[in-house]
């Protein structure tokens, strides 16, 4: 069934083009019906999970590609198949002033496919592989207007995500050589005795393989492609944003540390506070930028790369609440994340504007929107109740557990980025609620909330953010489950 929940999305999306509906709804019946069925196969698998490999091929040596259902396999594959089918239902009305609708949805759904493909992963060649087949699904996503921008984009993202790749190729390679296995196996694989006195060697390996697969996580120098991404339709910014792109980087990278290098190999050594450091500078770097930026979605990108090292700061801690810390932000940010970013989009689709200063006013023509991304901007400041609080705190506390004197810079960087956030989120909020005197009340005639195809994702994420917020600790156990090996 592994192999099936991957095919299917990825046949699904090639069918697309080739069958000729007669009407556009066939289309959007035809493709939630069968992301819908998807995500079912996906949540019964994670559910009744085996032990077993499944491989689908044997190279050399230990070489293979095979799959297994794991603790991370389930946080990582669970989150995908849950949002893939709302992303899909606001796409339907989002697309609609949008030309070659077919070829969109046919990267779009195969983009599905393959981010299970890096989720179900057994080993890192598998993560690897699938890895790179993301990169070359979405790009044609990011270039879909055609623009000289889009154009530019993604050739961008293009550069920068086959260049990541190379480095974590370098990786790779050293695993299989220093390591008994590539299978994931947490706490490691390396042999110490092959290492011998290579240790330091290693370690710059570590960091290399560190900042490649970073590239997709927006890590510091190399996170310029991810707001210039956001020339792509909202559907596909949200997902590059929040879901399978950026999450994919951020979740190799758990598997690299915990997983192929091993915490008992890093923790402690020169490459940790390496890593934690560009963590830590890439925190206030992304909030910083955000503040000044001016285009609603490039603020939410820069927004973007700020908490997606909240999560590697929690992986660079290197312990087992720090990995709670880090899986519990992967999934947290990701819903109120896509709320935010859909919001933009439905502004934007109604409204036709892209700056925030072209918001005042907004949020008494479209309530429902704005009363969504009020609750997503305070969830991402973290305020108590809201699931950014839980996970920032889980963040905070594994970094006072740790012991080292760098992790306690780490929440200085989470404390300055509450505030930033505070600034960049809320500026939008009160702008569209509290426009001023001169405000001119007739130039927004006409602009209203749309229509249920966007509103149910929202007022679902909405939810769950708050859900979240309230109820965490059933998902927090079992995320410390997942960082004890239990699962």
């Amino acid at each position: 069934m592994i192999m099936l929940v991957i095919l299917i999305p990825v046949l699904t999306g090639v069918l697309v083009p080739l069958i000729p509906f007669k009407k556009r709804s066939h289309m959007e019946l035809f493709l939630e019906t069968m992301v819908i069925l998807n995500s079912l196969l996906v949540w019964y698998l994670l559910m009744n999970r085996s032990e077993s490999i499944f491989t689908l091929a044997n190279f050399t040596g230990n070489l293979s590609i095979s799959f297994k259902v794991d603790g991370m396999s389930i946080v990582f594959g669970g989150l995908v198949s849950a949002l893939w089918p709302f992303a899909t239902l606001y796409a339907f009305e989002y697309m609609t002033k949008e030309e070659h609708e077919k070829v969109f949805f046919m990267f779009y759904t195969m983009t599905y496919g393959v981010t299970l493909g890096i989720s179900l992963a057994a080993n890192l060649l598998t993560m690897y592989f699938f890895y790179e087949l993301l990169t070359l699904v979405t790009v044609p996503l990011v270039m879909h207007t055609l623009t000289r921008e889009a154009i530019l984009a993604s050739r961008k993202y293009l550069y920068y995500s086959l260049g990541g790749a190379a480095f974590a190729f370098i990786g790779l390679i050293f695993v299989i050589i220093y390591g008994s296995t590539t299978n994931f196996v947490l706490g490691g694989v390396l042999d110490l005795q092959k290492i011998g006195d290579r240790t330091d060697i290693l370690l710059l390996i570590y960091v290399i393989a560190f900042m490649g697969f970073g590239v997709k996580a927006a890590i510091c120098p190399f996170n310029s492609w991810l707001p210039d991404a956001g020339v792509a339709p909202t559907p596909v910014t949200a997902l590059l944003h929040a879901v399978a792109v950026v999450k994919s980087g951020a979740f190799a990278i758990i598997r690299l540390t915990y997983y192929s290098f091993g915490t008992e190999f890093l923790k402690g050594t020169w490459a940790q506070n390496v890593v934690m450091a560009i963590v830590m500078f890439t925190i206030v770097y992304g909030c910083s930028r955000a503040v000044k930026e001016t285009h609603i979605k490039r603020r939410l990108a820069y927004s973007t790369i700020s908490n997606l090292s909240y999560i590697l700061f929690g992986v660079t801690l290197m312990t087992p609440l720090g990995m709670v810390g880090a899986l519990s932000h992967l999934i947290f940010h990701a819903v109120m994340k896509i709320s935010s970013f859909f919001c933009a989009g439905a502004i934007m689709h109604q409204t036709d504007r892209h700056y925030v200063h072209e918001l005042d006013g907004m949020g008494y023509k479209m309530p429902a929107v704005f009363g969504v991304f009020t609750v997503s901007a305070l969830a991402l400041m973290g305020v108590p109740g809201l699931a950014g609080f839980v996970s920032k705190w889980n963040l905070a506390s594994a970094a006072v557990d740790n012991g080292n004197c760098l992790a306690y810079g780490g929440i200085a960087c989470l404390l300055i980025s509450a505030l930033l956030t505070a600034i960049y989120m809320l500026t939008i909020v009160v702008r569209a609620f509290f426009p001023g005197k001169d405000f001119d009340a007739g130039s927004l005639e006409g602009v209203k909330d749309p229509n249920w195809k966007m509103l149910l994702p929202l007022f679902v994420f909405t939810f769950f953010i708050i859900l979240f917020g309230l109820r965490s600790a059933p998902v927090v156990e079992f995320l410390s489950d997942v960082a004890a090996g239990i699962y």
